[in-house]
């Protein structure tokens, strides 16, 4: 079948859309000619294979996309998030998101590669409380995960993974995006967390996310601050905090406090990992405190330099300053430890790794003697 040049020219036009890039930042960054980069976008003649290459580093995305026939990739999905929320997002923030679906596609690969299986969950929400759709999905999808009544989840990024749900923790220039949840048409539901706040609310953007991805169809959903009038994001929210506070938890620990102080609710939360907003909120609902105790409450924070991000437990100097640069290049633990198990298995090669990573292979050397075997996780 011969090359399309009008497919590939199109690509390019939109992956140029998406990242906000003018010709001029590409003819810079590749050393691609003006004039030769006109020719390609016009679909008047066929790229190199080091054009495609060079093209696909720099856009961020599989080489073999641009030079096959498929149209699928996560082109529809980032038109409708940039069309509803385009304002919202920074041109470095454009290229996490690019980063980001890489990644996705990446982990997925490596998914099938590896035989990986995951667990079904459907959930079809009926009625019109929507706080008790989510209250009700945050059970269904304990209990299908092996969790006791009042038993609290350790780890919710495990539990994605084990839906067979790609998350990622970026840094975002925005602090008011929380997370984003998009539908990418091969890898599935992929889902990033601004890595930019707090870990505590991180875990409840995660849970928030996966309420989404499991309870609606929408191609793409941006998390931003909410006043209660949006019942799809109360739902999300009711869904976050019987997910991670069970009714039954609570009401177990209820039983031996005599009186909710702020010394009490700091305790519980830094031992939940929730903030004690959400805290206390939960309480309220599950008719543990009453509402003088809830306003009584309300100065109690967890201080954020003791909220410990469970990826950085135990590290110290340089080796924790490395490994948070990588998280904040979206770089998860277990994804690091997924590519380099596959490189170790010889079912990859290094430059393969090196681009699944969106490293250099001098980088690579470097992550290698950073993660000894099995300390990924």
């Amino acid at each position: 079948m011969p090359f399309d040049r009008t497919a590939f020219s199109d690509k390019i036009r939109r992956s140029k859309e998406h990242l906000a890039v003018d010709n001029s930042e590409i003819v810079t960054e590749t050393g691609i000619s003006e004039a030769r980069l006109a020719t390609l976008m016009s679909g008047s003649a066929d790229p190199t294979g080091d054009e495609v290459l060079i093209l696909a580093d720099f856009f961020d995305c599989d080489y073999k996309f641009f030079i096959s026939h498929e149209k699928l990739a996560a082109f529809e999905e980032t038109d409708s998030l940039y069309r509803k929320h385009g304002d919202l997002f920074s041109k470095a923030d454009r290229r996490s998101v690019q980063q980001f679906l890489y990644l996705c596609e990446c982990e997925s690969w490596l998914w099938i590669t590896a035989g990986k299986r995951t667990e079904a969950f459907d959930f079809v929400p009926r009625g019109s409380n929507y706080k008790a759709h989510g209250a009700q999905a945050a059970h269904d999808l304990r209990r299908r995960l092996g969790y006791e009544d009042g038993q609290v989840p350790s780890d919710i990024f495990r539990d994605f993974r084990r839906l067979g749900i790609h998350i990622f923790r970026r840094k975002l220039t925005n602090s008011n995006i929380s997370g984003v949840m998009i539908r990418h048409p091969n890898a599935g539901n992929c889902v990033l967390v601004n890595y930019d706040e707090d870990v505590y609310r991180q875990r409840f953007t995660a849970a928030h996310e996966l309420a989404h991805a499991i309870m609606e169809d929408t191609a793409v959903n941006l998390s931003l601050g909410n006043d209660g009038s949006n019942l799809v994001e109360v739902r999300a929210n009711a869904f976050a905090s019987h997910y991670l506070l069970p009714p039954e938890f609570l009401r177990s620990i209820a039983s031996g406090v005599s009186t909710w102080t702020d010394t009490v609710l700091v305790q519980w939360a830094a031992r939940l990992r929730v903030s004690t907003l959400m805290l206390r909120i939960a309480l309220k609902e599950r008719g543990v405190i009453n509402e003088n105790s809830f306003n009584a409450l309300r100065g109690a924070r967890v201080p954020r330099d003791q909220k410990v991000d469970p990826e950085l437990a135990n590290q110290t100097g340089r080796t924790r300053e490395r490994k948070v640069a990588l998280l904040e290049r979206g770089l998860s633990f277990h994804y690091v430890g997924e590519c380099l198990e596959m490189l170790r298995a010889g079912q990859i090669s290094r430059g393969r790794a090196a681009e699944m990573l969106l490293i250099s292979e001098v980088e690579l050397h470097e992550i290698e003697h950073l993660f000894s075997m099995g300390e990924a996780k």
